[in-house]
């Protein structure tokens, strides 16, 4: 399912969301050209999120103090990750979910205080991960959980919402009209296949389902929380 559009209407211009998915984009062109020059694979192990070094700094930083800094360092990781992306599948179907959805939020949040909840959202979801798999060695990266946030905001929000969705059969691309919920299901669904496109970042597969995706449930709780009390 490829969702296109909602049938909500804006009145402001998404700029925030504009930017969110150029700079995306922009970094994802960036990891190419690194690839390119066999440089990828350390650039993502300096900036992505690596559970395993997180939880050593912290630890190493009770016995030497001087140490919290290298925890301040790891720190930053978590909302630099976001923006790096594993493979073309992983960015598309993220930045799809993020213009379809993001948009509309942007409208009823306001732009600040969308940024605000984008890189909220992401971090925390990223805390999860790394309390899921504390000694994981492997780099998580991705905008998976800010947009699960998003996408648990949004139904939260606009529970009939209907979304214009193109339904891909062999060649035949028929379109439809799905109530948001679906997608609530569709975006777990689609975990799967993020390994398609995968960048050369070793070991293969950085981002496949089992490494923490189950933890992209808290991104969808973080939203729809989030909008519960908003609305309050």
């Amino acid at each position: 399912m490829i969702p296109i559009s909602d049938n909500i209407h804006i009145r402001h211009r998404p700029i925030i969301n504009y930017w969110l998915v150029g700079i995306n984009i922009a970094i994802f062109l960036w990891e190419i050209q690194l690839e390119l020059g066999d440089k990828l694979a350390d650039f993502v192990f300096s900036w992505g999120i690596i559970p395993a070094q997180i939880t050593g700094a912290i630890t190493n930083a009770f016995v030497n103090p001087a140490a919290w800094i290298i925890v301040c360092w790891r720190l930053i990781c978590l909302p630099l990750g976001m923006f790096l992306h594993g493979s073309f599948s992983q960015i598309l179907g993220n930045l799809l979910f993020l213009w379809v959805f993001g948009k509309t939020l942007e409208n009823i949040l306001g732009h600040k205080r969308y940024l605000g909840f984008y890189l909220l959202s992401g971090i925390v979801t990223g805390i999860v991960q790394i309390l899921a798999q504390p000694s994981l060695t492997v780099p998580l990266i991705g905008a998976n959980g800010a947009i699960a946030s998003i996408l648990g905001a949004y139904v939260m929000k606009f529970p009939k919402a209907k979304i214009d969705t193109i339904l891909p059969l062999v060649f035949v691309y028929i379109p439809v009209e799905l109530p948001a919920f679906v997608y609530l299901f569709w975006w777990f669904i689609q975990q799967v296949f993020y390994g398609i496109g995968s960048l050369n970042i070793p070991p293969v597969g950085v981002n496949q389902f089992s490494l923490a995706y189950w933890t992209q449930a808290a991104g969808l709780l973080i939203g729809a929380v989030f909008m519960r009390f908003q609305r309050r």
